[in-house]
């Protein structure tokens, strides 16, 4: 036995090739505080479908046998997938992985301890809530709300009940992010005068599934619980299916990748929202009938609340008629640039000696240098097995263990929903957008903003 407890924690210090060490610090001290440390850890499946199945499953399967977890139960509203799951589950973990109707009757059964959430995105917060009022753990996909009442409920769930709930923003599982927040928070890199996101593709079919709308009948599933507290509307395989093209069901592009770029801005700042927003766009290319654009620019301004003259400007631009999918993200400097397309720090753009001798200055300009142990960004959900997504999901599984903070806690995932809100709310009213920090509220037009 003492043995076993020895390898353990040398196996949970020293992760893998690619395996980015969790902020959890692991030590036989540590160990012995872990309450069920000997305890197996029973995960069920909230929702299984597109990521779940591409990206979630390899994930765990790095991991789960080291930190002595499983795969028991699959909830899925829809029987196809629910079957699906479970089989595939099954075959994964060679023992029994029970198929549930809806998360009322799997948590009713008292059969899990923590669970994976990747359903639709309006409905994130409200499976959060469920999860964590049930006495289980989550790991839970991003965008994690898509109104303030969901946001707020979620983040007064999951403090009071002390659940250990991983958003899904994986960047802040990459070791060459967690070389960018140091070097920005050390000072080297001074004031960020502007960040730059884009995120483009070139994709007829992205968010679409028409081989599964023939499939999907409405006596297969359960209209009312897919939409939750969203205006009701008659069923739609579309919107069930597709809602990523749908609002309220999905914000599209802010909540699908603004909601991971804008979040590397918190992180790297501190700083808990943007303090105005303004967005255009339109659909120009798929006229599909979705409701959601297919283009999107937004600009926002961060600074202090209190000193309006500090701060710096943050632009998102998304296209889905043109693009290679390659997620950008460059944070400005008046000595440079950090760019995380190339994973490089460099004085381009800095204040050359030349300009800075003009105005009686002196140059600055940062070095050359390389963000360590680099990691590409596996943009597409249906890729899997990025790393990124491997070293996040391996972060939660040790902190369920030692009861710590994960690298992207629920107040991360409430602040990546405030600005995508806020987007939301630019876009559709198209005044600028700004956040009423007493009330919690997103503003637009002088009033909150709602559906």
């Amino acid at each position: 036995m003492e043995k076993s407890r020895r390898n353990f924690i040398r196996q949970a210090s020293v992760a893998g090739t690619g395996i980015l060490l969790s902020n959890t610090a692991w030590s036989a001290k540590s160990y012995k505080r872990i309450i069920g440390a000997n305890d197996r850890v029973r995960v069920g499946v909230v929702g299984f479908a597109d990521r779940h199945r591409s990206s979630h499953i390899p994930a765990f399967m790095n991991h789960y046998k080291e930190l002595n977890f499983e795969v028991v139960a699959v909830s899925d509203i829809w029987n196809k997938r629910r079957d699906e799951g479970a089989a595939i589950w099954k075959q994964k973990m060679q023992n029994d992985v029970k198929a549930y109707r809806n998360n009322e009757e799997m948590y009713n059964a008292k059969v899990v301890d923590a669970v994976f959430i990747s359903t639709a995105d309006f409905q994130h917060a409200r499976h959060t809530i469920e999860a964590v009022q049930a006495g289980c753990d989550a790991y839970v996909e991003k965008p994690f709300a898509e109104t303030m009442e969901d946001n707020r409920a979620a983040l007064k769930a999951v403090k009071e009940t002390g659940k250990i709930v991983q958003i899904g923003s994986q960047r802040r599982s990459g070791t060459n992010y967690h070389a960018a927040n140091e070097f920005i928070r050390s000072g080297k890199f001074g004031p960020i005068t502007m960040v730059e996101l884009t995120w483009n593709v070139n994709q007829p079919g992205r968010w679409r599934r028409p081989e599964l709308l023939s499939q999907l009948k409405e006596s297969d599933t359960d209209w009312k619980r897919f939409i939750m507290n969203r205006p009701y509307e008659a069923f739609d395989p579309r919107k069930y299916l597709e809602y990523r093209l749908f609002w309220p069901y999905s914000s599209g592009l802010p909540g699908q990748w603004m909601s991971h770029q804008i979040d590397t801005v918190h992180w790297f700042t501190g700083l808990k929202h943007p303090r105005s927003v303004v967005a255009n766009g339109g659909i120009y290319q798929w006229k599909d009938g979705r409701r959601n654009w297919d283009t999107l620019m937004a600009a926002f301004d961060y600074g202090p609340l209190d000193d309006m003259s500090k701060g710096f400007q943050v632009t998102f631009g998304s296209r889905m008629h043109n693009g290679d999918e390659n997620p950008a993200e460059i944070y400005y400097s008046n000595g440079g640039e950090l760019n995380l397309i190339t994973n490089k720090i460099s004085p381009k753009g800095g204040l050359t000696e030349k300009m800075a001798a003009a105005m009686g200055m002196k140059a600055n300009l940062l070095p050359d240098m390389d963000l360590k142990s680099s990691e590409k960004v596996v943009a597409s959900a249906n890729t899997g097995g990025d790393v990124l997504t491997s070293n996040h999901i391996r972060n939660w599984m040790e902190c369920v263990r030692s009861r710590k903070q994960p690298n992207a806690p629920v107040e991360a995932g409430y602040s990546h929903s405030i600005a995508n809100i806020m987007t939301t709310a630019a876009a559709h009213t198209g005044s600028r957008a700004t956040f009423d920090e007493d009330k919690q509220e997103v503003m637009a037009n002088g009033k909150v903003f709602k559906y």
